[in-house]
């Protein structure tokens, strides 16, 4: 099988390379940097199980018709990617890869609902150095989570996973869309690290911002309730978690997060908002954090954290300075 990575950065060198490793046809599409080491030196993927180098192919160009195309770009590139390549992913099944919740409708209106698998990412990949990317350890053993967003055709879903389970253990979900909301609220946390330039595990070190994460998740999911949207079990978090955390005392609720966090292990995770912005690149904060304000607008519901973070995400953007964390810390005694 002919596979074409679309967007290849931490998710996609991961996921392609893996597939390579495991003997496919995988062409990496990324940019000139990046396509350039690897075809220099290989592509070099850090894990659990040590160093590995691959030899991959990779371009910065799509210039042949796929039969497969894992589509691994930024939620805010996506329209723009499939646009360039429209013609040549004409009538090729394409597994979206992005967080937030848009893609799928995106992709599909331009290429036809028919061809569209949603897939939920649930490791935690890095890319910050061209022909490197590393995955470290999640709250599951499943890595990928796959599902048909329109009902086209489920039996399909059975090929694909066995094909993507050669690269990283996967699943298939009865219901993709509602997975994709429930990824979005463990997601919001994204953007702590994002406004501070810290991993998970060192905020995680600070109460108050602990408190935050919390808020964030809280209050996202509250908006997703109220709207009346439907979500879906991802391996490895719990939606009741949050529920059973918005009942119990702050400080119990925070010593419960502390001790989630340290189990992922002593690796820093950055997420990926963070390490957009450490690559000097827009972030995907309006398509995750932001995707809760807009909802909340739209049924009247507040988000006073989710707002702070996007605001705070997009002046670190602008800037190029975060936060310390005496900063954040202010700012949230301003917006309690």
């Amino acid at each position: 099988m002919n596979i074409a990575v679309i967007g290849a950065g931490a998710i996609g060198s991961i996921v392609g390379g893996l597939l390579s490793k495991a003997g496919e046809d995988v062409t990496l599409v990324g940019r000139k940097a990046h396509v350039e080491a690897i075809n220099r030196s290989g592509l070099i993927l850090e894990g659990e199980s040590g160093k590995t180098v691959i030899q991959v192919k990779a371009a910065e160009n799509l210039d042949f018709k796929p039969d497969l195309a894992l589509l691994t770009v930024k939620a805010q590139d996506v329209v723009s990617s499939v646009r360039k390549v429209q013609a040549l992913l004409s009538g090729t099944r394409v597994i979206t890869m992005q967080n937030g919740v848009r893609s799928d409708d995106q992709v599909a209106g331009l290429l036809g609902k028919e061809n569209i698998i949603g897939a939920v990412i649930l490791f935690n990949g890095e890319f910050l150095e061209p022909g490197k990317a590393s995955y470290s350890k999640t709250l599951s053993k499943t890595s990928l989570l796959v599902g048909d967003p329109f009902g086209a055709n489920a039996n399909r879903l059975q090929g694909l996973s066995e094909l993507l389970n050669r690269a990283l253990p996967t699943e298939i979900s009865d219901d993709i869309r509602g997975a994709h909301w429930t990824k979005l609220v463990q997601n919001l946390n994204n953007a702590v690290p994002a406004a501070t330039g810290l991993s998970v595990q060192e905020v995680n070190q600070y109460p108050l911002i602990r408190e935050l994460n919390i808020k964030l998740m809280i209050e996202g999911l509250e908006v997703v309730r109220k709207a009346g949207i439907k979500t879906a079990p991802i391996p490895g978090f719990s939606l009741s978690l949050i529920e059973t955390m918005a009942k119990m005392p702050l400080a119990e609720s925070s010593a419960m997060m502390k001790s989630v966090i340290e189990s992922l292990g002593k690796q820093p995770i950055l997420g990926s908002t963070l390490q957009s912005i450490k690559r000097g690149k827009i972030t995907e904060v309006d398509y995750l954090n932001g995707e809760i304000v807009d909802l909340g607008k739209k049924k009247g519901i507040p988000t006073p954290a989710n707002s702070l973070m996007v605001e705070l995400v997009h002046q670190v953007e602008a800037s190029g300075r975060f936060l310390t964390v005496d900063q954040l810390t202010q700012r949230l005694k301003l917006h309690p």
